[in-house]
């Protein structure tokens, strides 16, 4: 509980299109206050959305990915070969998870997409494709998974192409050659700008935002009250956590408590392993993971996240005076 300056509530989003910061600021807020609301805390959420309990902030850095995408392709430029490998790592990752939901030996219409998709991945990845060939095969496997009802009707994407490059954010965030790291830099600074070192901060940050929080919040010198990760692919083993910087993966020193949360039926996150496989801080803090169950196969959205009490109750009595 904080009873100093007036705290600071910053999100930090993912993967996707082009934002309106004020637009998603008030949803994520909307969809946290429900959450309010079932952690058995109403007589708080006035205080939450009116900003009295603490300065809400959203750090969008989405306009760094969408100006060199919008010329199409698989991201808006050419992939290098280490970030094809990063996206097909992704893709690996998620027809993992759908395969555990939808068996092949179930014999279903769901479960013959998804062991297309992996045949499809698996000729994508063998062989040399030469210069982009990798990147633009990955978007056959999109095409593929976004056959699947649950994607189709839950997921944001109109068409494989802008599946396969807002994944691709991931790849291009995790690149650390030439002027591409730059990018890089650019995205940790956009969330960096939100944080006064002064006052007392709280974090709730999605999908690739959590890998950005991650290494913002090791170059960050206040104080953070709570780090709250939904949907993180942080533990995604060689794909994301052997790029993380620093190195080893640790939990950032500032952090007082780190909360992270997935849903079974999250396909892209790395689940419990996050709590293993990050170490601790030189204080003892690591990462406390716990589950929430969500409806619906795509449960990969922030706000669904936000809306259940077990993330939203220490949340709001982090912010709590």
């Amino acid at each position: 509980m904080m009873a100093t300056a007036h705290p600071q509530l910053v999100f930090v989003h993912g993967i996707g299109g082009l934002r309106d910061a004020e637009t998603e600021r008030r949803q994520w807020l909307k969809a946290l206050a429900t959450g309010v609301r079932a952690a058995g805390q109403p007589e708080l959420v006035s205080a939450l959305t009116q900003g009295w309990l603490a300065d809400v902030r959203f750090a969008d850095y989405s306009d760094l990915f969408t100006a060199k995408g919008a010329q199409g392709g698989v991201a808006g430029e050419e992939l290098d070969p280490s970030e094809e490998q990063v996206l097909a790592g992704l893709l690996e990752a998620m027809v993992d998870e759908l395969t555990e939901q939808f068996p092949p030996e179930s014999g279903t219409r769901d479960a013959r997409i998804i062991e297309q998709a992996r045949h499809q991945l698996d000729e994508a990845s063998s062989g040399n494709q030469g210069v982009g060939g990798l990147g633009r095969r990955l978007v056959w496997v999109t095409t593929t998974l976004l056959q699947l009802p649950g994607l189709r009707q839950g997921a944001q994407w109109a068409n494989a192409q802008a599946f396969a490059l807002h994944l691709s954010q991931v790849a291009r965030y995790l690149s650390r050659r030439g002027d591409k790291a730059a990018l890089g830099a650019a995205v940790r600074s956009r969330v960096l700008e939100e944080l006064d070192p002064v006052r007392p901060l709280v974090v709730v940050s999605h999908s690739l935002g959590t890998v950005v929080a991650y290494e913002a919040l090791h170059e960050y010198e206040g104080p953070v009250a709570l780090w709250v990760t939904l949907g993180s692919p942080l533990a995604l083993g060689g794909v994301v956590l052997q790029r993380l910087v620093p190195r080893p993966p640790s939990c950032p020193e500032r952090v007082g408590v780190w909360l992270n949360f997935w849903d079974r039926n999250d396909i892209v996150v790395g689940r419990p392993r996050l709590a293993d496989w990050i170490a601790p801080s030189r204080t003892g803090v690591k990462a406390q993971t716990a589950p929430v169950k969500s409806a619906g196969v795509w449960t990969h959205t922030a706000t669904k996240y936000l809306e259940h009490a077990e993330v939203a109750g220490p949340v709001v009595e982090a912010l709590a005076p």
